[in-house]
Formats: C-alpha cells, sequence, structure tokens
C-alpha cells in the first residue's frame, strides 16, 4: 500500500531558511544548564588556603605521645606497688603452682619414661647410691625408699608399654595376614584355575565345564539377525554405473 497521499509530519515549506526542521525531542534537551559550585564545608579552595597541615600533623603527633607516656607510666606504677605488696603471695603461688605441675599425670608419666629409659641404658647409678656416707644414713634412707617405689613404678610402666606394643605388633600382623588371604582369594576367584598351582594341588574336585547360557536351548534365535545390515552408501562419477540407476532399472525396466 502506498503512502503517497498521506500528509508528512512536517511538510516543507517554500522559503528561504538554512537550517532544516528544528523539533526536537524533550529526552534530546539539555537537563543541566548551570554550573554547581562547592559551598561552605565542601573543602572549597579558600578553606584549603586557611588549613595548616602541618601544624595539624604536629598537634596529632603529640596528643598520640602523650597518650602513649601516659598509658607506659600507669602500668609501670601499677607493677611496681604490685611487687611491692605481694612478694610473699607470689612465692606461694609459684610454689603450689609448681607443686601443681610437678603432680599433674601427664608431666608425670614423661618424668618416669624418662627415668626409666635412663635406668634401661645405665644402671650403674643405683650401685653408686648404695655407697654414701654413714653420716648422712637417715636421708639416704629415705631416698632410697623413694628410689625404690619410684623404680618399681618405672617397671611397671615399662612393662605396660611393652605389653601395648606387643599387642599392637600382633594386631598388626593379623591384619595384614587377613589382607593377604582376601587378595588371594580374590585372584583364585578372577584368575585361571589352570595356573593356580596350589589350588589345583588341593584334594576337592575341580569342575572346568563351560556353563551354557539360559537361552541356549531356545527355538527362535537369532531372528533379528541381517535386518539392519543395510549397504553402506557409496559416490559413484557415472550416471549408469551408480546404485540408483541399478535399482531404478532393475525395478522399472527388468
Amino acid at each position: 500500500m502506498t503512502t503517497a497521499a498521506r500528509p508528512t509530519f512536517d511538510p516543507a515549506r517554500g522559503k528561504g531558511s538554512q537550517a532544516p526542521t528544528r523539533i526536537y525531542s524533550s529526552r534530546d534537551l539539555a537537563s543541566h544548564t548551570k554550573l554547581k559550585f562547592r559551598q561552605a564545608g565542601q573543602t572549597t579552595q579558600d578553606e584549603l588556603n586557611r588549613l595548616d597541615l602541618k601544624l595539624q600533623l604536629q598537634k596529632a603527633e603529640q596528643d598520640h605521645y602523650q597518650k602513649v607516656n601516659k598509658t607506659t607510666k600507669l602500668a609501670s606504677g601499677l607493677s611496681n606497688s604490685f611487687k611491692d605488696n605481694n612478694d610473699d603471695d607470689d612465692e606461694e603461688a609459684s610454689g603450689t603452682a609448681s607443686a601443681a605441675i610437678e603432680e599433674s599425670p601427664l608431666e608425670r608419666k614423661k618424668r618416669l619414661l624418662k627415668e626409666a629409659e635412663r635406668l634401661d641404658k645405665d644402671d650403674s647409678d643405683s650401685d653408686d647410691s648404695d655407697n654414701k656416707d654413714s653420716d648422712d644414713s637417715d636421708d639416704s634412707d629415705s631416698d632410697d625408699d623413694d628410689d625404690e617405689d619410684d623404680t618399681a613404678e618405672l617397671l611397671r610402666e615399662l612393662e605396660k608399654i611393652k605389653r601395648e606394643r606387643a599387642e599392637e605388633k600382633e594386631r598388626q600382623e593379623r591384619l595384614q595376614r587377613e589382607e593377604e588371604e582376601k587378595e588371594r582369594e580374590a585372584q583364585v576367584a578372577a584368575g585361571n584355575p589352570l595356573l593356580n598351582m596350589p589350588d589345583a594341588s588341593s584334594s576337592a574336585p575341580k569342575d572346568f565345564s563351560v556353563k551354557r547360557r539360559w537361552d541356549d536351548d531356545v527355538i527362535f534365535k537369532n531372528q533379528a539377525r541381517g535386518m539392519d545390515d543395510k549397504p553402506k552408501k557409496r559416490f559413484i562419477n557415472d550416471t549408469l554405473r551408480s546404485d540408483f540407476h541399478r535399482k531404478f532399472m532393475s525395478k522399472y525396466v527388468q
């Protein structure tokens, strides 16, 4: 359908105008027609000129150092007063703490193990402890009793450790034997029975017959054979010898 009879949006006017039609969309008009200037408090140029950055930096550093010095003086005063007033309490607390540390089971066990290793390596210390002077007989008797108790406890600890190691070793060996047995059974099940000579030498009878499929004796077998065997397409650059020409001639002419 022609549009020659329809009026134009802005028909041409027969007058001498240098510029074309001046019709603009509202989206094409300028939205910002005035410049925006910084107001007071928005770091104007005058404010920057009046600022003394060096003085501000020095003031901030001075405040920081005063705060640090005040904190260190307060901490040192508290520590000195605490030392002067609580010397006895510190000694008692340290003594109780050391006793608690010595009496903890973990530390005691470590100490006993170290002493047990030392006793296993060298037994000469026990011989030297028996040859002490007669003047210190009372102290030596009490020390000997303590040493005997520690030695008995160390021996019990050593016996326990040896027993645990033996049990762990036996468990590892048992696990290894089980793994080897499982691997051997898997090889026997999946491998060739004729090549497994240790298994063939056993007295149990071997069955080497090939098992038949469940559908070997069905009547209708291989019914779909040859259904999908289509001749492969080929290209011959001769119209008379092409497959299409041969098929057409055999169907409609011969």
